[in-house]
């Protein structure tokens, strides 16, 4: 054996160690987890963004919100894809202006960061209170949220309940 060649054994045991130093050096370069007050920011910014497609009447953007497993409360039987929601939900783009409109007024985050609720009221034309939201998001990768799931409720007149 030479001084300059390495056995076989040798050169396995450097390449695992590399290997080790690559993987180590990954996790050390991950991002920390964002806190749960950043993570009600995001939540909000991309609820403020999902009505925001209604407004400047971008049914693309409306879409890119949807999550493929979505699930839509809007009658007597859910809607489930993104596809059958995207589907139903055309129709509210069609014409020039948009019908109602919506905000989040609440916003709560998992500890774990991977769910988020977020509810608000919904706004007809001429911006008198016709519902409330409740919108269930998923974290699918850092900052990317889709909404998974979405139920609508009529406003309550309060003054007019016995």
């Amino acid at each position: 054996m030479t001084t300059t060649a390495l056995p076989h054994r040798c050169l396995r045991a450097l390449a695992s160690a590399a290997a080790c130093a690559v993987l180590l050096a990954a996790c050390a370069a991950q991002p920390p987890r964002a806190s749960n007050a950043e993570l009600q920011k995001q939540v909000a910014d991309t609820e403020r963004a999902f009505a925001k497609s209604m407004a400047d009447r971008d049914f693309a953007a409306f879409s890119s919100f949807l999550a493929q497993d979505t699930v839509f409360f809007t009658g007597p039987k859910p809607l489930r894809g993104k596809e059958a929601v995207a589907a139903f939900w055309k129709r509210f783009y069609e014409k020039p202006e948009p019908p109602f409109a919506w905000e989040p007024e609440t916003v709560e985050v998992l500890d774990a960061g991977d769910l988020a609720l977020s509810t608000g009221p919904v706004r007809n034309a001429a911006g008198k209170l016709i519902a409330t939201f409740t919108s269930i998001w998923r974290q699918e990768s850092p900052g990317v949220w889709r909404i998974v799931f979405d139920k609508g409720n009529d406003a309550c007149d309060c003054a007019k309940a016995p």
